[in-house]
């Protein structure tokens, strides 16, 4: 199924919730922040929400530094 990921086409295995996209892409859900169709997605809800063929998905990486 495609989506839209950070404004990019993206190819992934069939429907997901946001927390599988996350460990498909080998990213740790403490350190993002993530929005699903221009919703933000509470960290809580990462094993629930479910993503869907034309999705758009935004992940923001959290960063240090001073």
């Amino acid at each position: 199924m495609t989506i839209r990921l950070n404004g990019d086409p993206a190819d992934i295995p069939g429907p997901m919730t946001v927390g599988a996209l996350l460990a498909h892409l080998g990213i740790e859900a403490a350190r993002v922040a993530v929005e699903l169709n221009l919703s933000v997605v509470k960290r809580g809800l990462f094993d629930s929400a479910m993503i869907g063929d034309g999705d758009e998905v935004e992940i923001v990486n959290f960063v240090g530094g001073g």
